[in-house]
Order: C-alpha cells, then structure tokens, then sequence
C-alpha cells in the first residue's frame, strides 16, 4: 500500500532546507520503498485557488494560517502503516517538526 508523508515545520524548519535528509532515503530507495517525493518552496510562494459560484478567487500564500507548513513530501511503498509509521520516524524532520502519514487511495476505489 502507498502513504503520504507530509513533513511539516514552523518558520525555525527554514533552517533544515537545505540540510537534505542525511541520507534518511538512500536505504529506503534501493529497498524500492520511495516512490516520488520532493520539496516544496516556502509557503509566502504559494498561491491558493478557491472556485465559488463560478467564480476564481486566487489568494497569495497558503490556504490557512498555522504554525506548521508543509515542507515536503514523499510517497512510500508499505506493507502496513506500522511500517510506514517506523520509516515516517526515522526521518529527520521528525525530531524538529511533525510529519503526517496518510494512505493514498489506489485508482480502483475511484472506479
């Protein structure tokens, strides 16, 4: 089953951008665990897009205020979500913000 890792920060995770993973990845790619992933640029260069009675409404920054952003993302191959739960851990960013682990829905449930 694949899982989402959101990895989220405040303001202070700027400082870990460039950090990369410390290898967190490697292991996991080669195990064919990583299935995409990637980092995102701060959330002062999003743009967030609502449709309201026909009408396009564009907002400059992120859909909500919060301390915590979104930082990046990676999607992972998992047995279960106790495995993706361990690996979710193992990432960096865990020790100095939070990441969110979400099953993705496979195609067929769309169907």
């Amino acid at each position: 089953m694949q899982y989402l890792l959101m990895i989220c920060g405040d303001e202070t995770a700027e400082e870990h951008q460039y950090d990369g993973c410390d290898g967190w990845g490697e292991d996991l790619d080669r195990r064919g665990k990583i299935r995409g992933g990637g980092g995102l640029r701060p959330p002062s260069e999003a743009t967030t897009i609502r449709v309201r009675d026909g009408e396009v409404l564009l907002t400059d920054g992120p859909f909500t205020e919060a301390k915590e952003q979104i930082g990046g993302y990676v999607v992972l191959d998992c047995d279960d979500l106790d495995e993706a739960l361990r690996i979710a851990a193992e990432h960096p960013a865990a020790a100095y913000g939070s990441i969110e682990v979400r099953p993705i829905r496979p195609p067929e449930e769309f169907a």
